[in-house]
């Protein structure tokens, strides 16, 4: 499912986003306030299978990621995927109300929103600079 906004220029660093969230009620949520905060183009994923799908055919700049989905239980497969596109990956945000059980390795591949939360806080968080892996914090912090 994809929903399209007027583009607002200058408004937001991210044109396309997916949101991957099995609750289709905080689904809705995050895809209107992605698209009040200037996303042009939102896309609703529910499981893990169709999100893969969605991620092999459209590039989104960020995506949103409930990290305890119903088909799988751990959507942190979806961030080991999107790990392997490297530097061009785009912005993860993890959603979930239990953040300690979220994989170092996996956590640091993006931000941590804990549920629940205010759509301006995802917005907030949305509009900071991406965060980068430990290897290049590393490297970053060496130059």
């Amino acid at each position: 499912m994809s929903r399209k906004a007027p583009a607002v220029e200058g408004a937001t660093p991210f044109n396309r986003a997916l949101v991957v969230e099995d609750d289709g009620l905080i689904a809705m949520t995050i895809e209107q306030a992605l698209l009040d905060a200037g996303c042009a183009e939102v896309r609703l994923s529910a499981s893990t299978v169709d999100a893969m799908d969605v991620l092999r055919a459209w590039h989104p700049d960020v995506v949103v990621l409930d990290v305890h989905l119903s088909d799988r239980d751990d959507g942190w497969a979806i961030a080991e995927l999107l790990r392997e596109l490297g530097p061009s990956r785009p912005q993860i945000i993890f959603s979930t109300g239990a953040p300690d059980a979220i994989p170092s390795h996996v956590a640091e591949l993006g931000s941590v929103l804990e549920k629940p939360y205010q759509a301006d806080a995802l917005i907030a968080l949305l509009r900071q600079p991406a965060k980068s892996g430990l290897l290049s914090r590393i490297k970053n912090a060496l130059q």
